[in-house]
């Protein structure tokens, strides 16, 4: 009932996969799986077996029958690209966690990134709020901005100027994106600040805001992306 940190967890699998190694088990994976009205009958001593699932249009069938004397654990792995303009899905715990972010200009007021002057300058002010009546360590919150803004990085610049971010952790600048890292008092807010400029001309999808306990995926909260343009 508790979250697991990477090591933890990696450490744990390692003596997993070493324990089975060593230890082959005498059962076997008996089953019959119909997949998109294709059957196959699996008869394997390994602890794993993987088959490919073609879909089809429509509505696709997949039943297992377990044949064999112990427990199968079935995933249906998928993997793709979304469509354009998809934003993350993720849960909203807001009893937990909640945020709110705001574009403004180097004055303080508001700035509309829907249709943003090209070589403007702008900030995005994330604030972040502790509901969950705890002190909340190993958060992340992240940022990812359209490839025709570029992020201004202070520490290359003359600082933050009159905006001024919470301490955080540690704060990893890129091209595109930035993941700010931090922990959040009881009851208390953060607001973090990003400074950009629109560089390049075009519509560009602004993807979803994402902050989450790293450990503890019930501690998290969202705001949905949209498309944003920049004109001359």
């Amino acid at each position: 009932d508790s979250w697991y940190s990477t090591q933890t967890t990696a450490y744990s699998l390692l003596a997993i996969a070493k324990y089975c190694g060593k230890n082959a088990s005498g059962a076997k994976i008996i089953a019959t799986v119909n997949l998109a009205s294709k059957r196959e009958n699996i008869n394997v001593s390994s602890y794993l077996k993987l088959l490919p699932v073609k879909l089809k249009d429509g509505n696709n069938a997949v039943s297992i029958t377990n044949s064999g004397s112990n427990i199968l654990y079935v995933k249906i792995i998928t993997q793709g690209q979304p469509l354009t303009g998809d934003t993350l899905k993720t849960a909203t715990s807001s009893a937990a966690l909640s945020i709110s972010v705001n574009y403004i200009s180097q004055d303080g007021s508001a700035v509309d990134i829907s249709k943003l002057q090209q070589g403007k300058d702008f900030i995005a002010k994330v604030t972040v709020s502790n509901n969950s009546g705890k002190y909340l360590t190993q958060m992340a919150l992240t940022q990812v901005f359209p490839s025709g803004w570029e992020i201004l990085n202070p520490r290359m610049m003359d600082g933050e100027g009159a905006f001024k971010s919470a301490t955080s952790t540690y704060q990893d600048v890129r091209d595109d994106r930035v993941y700010t890292y931090f922990d959040i008092a009881k009851s208390a807010s953060l607001t973090f600040y990003v400074q950009l400029n629109a560089s390049y001309l075009g519509r560009y999808f602004l993807a979803a805001l994402d902050c989450r306990n790293m450990y503890d995926n019930t501690v998290s909260a969202s705001i949905n992306g949209k498309w944003v343009e920049v004109v001359k």
